[in-house]
């Protein structure tokens, strides 16, 4: 019985490193964003207001927030921060996803601020960047 002690603890630290080197890789690397999304400077006031681009914007009830490595966070955690974001809006104009960006994805300096760039733009999304036409 004892030789199975060492090799279960072998294959948990193992199910453990597998499990956190997506995270590890996912943090170098662009997310996948839609051609809706748009890039901002993000200030939560106090939940559910937002300044979003220096205007009062409001987050939805089911916004999510995801932090520059891709993991959930809680809006509150965000209070006070200027923050350069992408993010979605809803059909009611409520923001409704939230990336902050990290150092990769702040590198790429071409992404529209505001719908009407978005829809003069061509988006390529295999390689994530916007191109003026």
């Amino acid at each position: 019985m004892q030789r199975c002690v060492p090799h279960a603890l072998l294959l948990a630290a193992g199910a453990s490193l597998a499990l956190s080197a997506p995270y590890a890789a996912h943090a170098q690397t662009h997310r996948q964003f839609s051609p809706q999304t748009l890039r901002g400077e993000f200030q939560l006031v106090q939940t559910p207001d937002v300044l979003l681009n220096g205007q009062p914007a409001r987050l939805s009830p089911g916004t999510r927030v995801y932090g520059p490595n891709n993991l959930l966070q809680q809006p509150a955690s965000l209070a006070g921060q200027k923050l350069t974001v992408h993010y979605t809006v809803a059909p009611d104009g409520q923001v409704l996803d939230v990336w902050v960006l990290n150092p990769v994805e702040l590198a790429n300096k071409t992404w529209p601020r505001t719908p009407l760039e978005a829809a003069s733009w061509a988006f390529e999304s295999g390689t994530q960047t916007w191109l003026k036409r």
